[in-house]
């Protein structure tokens, strides 16, 4: 009888799907052993340090700037909002 179900539980338990979209809570966990840890910090700092990734981290940057001036000029009164056009069809 505990077989049974046993079976009947492994049958139930969720499989994970690469094509669907998933969630998880804030406080989830999640383990990674050293050599994946080493890995993905590794592949990411090679990625990181080539010259594309660094002219996009300053095209970044300069796009932070802009919108930082665009808000003060708006909260200074200097930029105004454009009312939304409202067409009669």
């Amino acid at each position: 009888m505990a077989e049974i179900i046993d079976l009947q539980e492994q049958q139930q338990a969720p499989k994970f799907d690469p094509n669907k979209k998933y969630t998880w809570g804030t406080d989830a966990k999640f383990v990674l052993d050293g050599g994946d840890f080493g890995m993905l910090l590794n592949t990411l700092r090679a990625i990181v340090n080539t010259k594309e990734a660094q002219t996009i981290l300053l095209a970044k940057q300069a796009g932070d700037i802009l919108e930082d001036t665009l808000s003060a000029a708006v909260e200074a009164g200097v930029v105004v909002e454009l009312p939304e056009n409202k067409s009669s069809l």
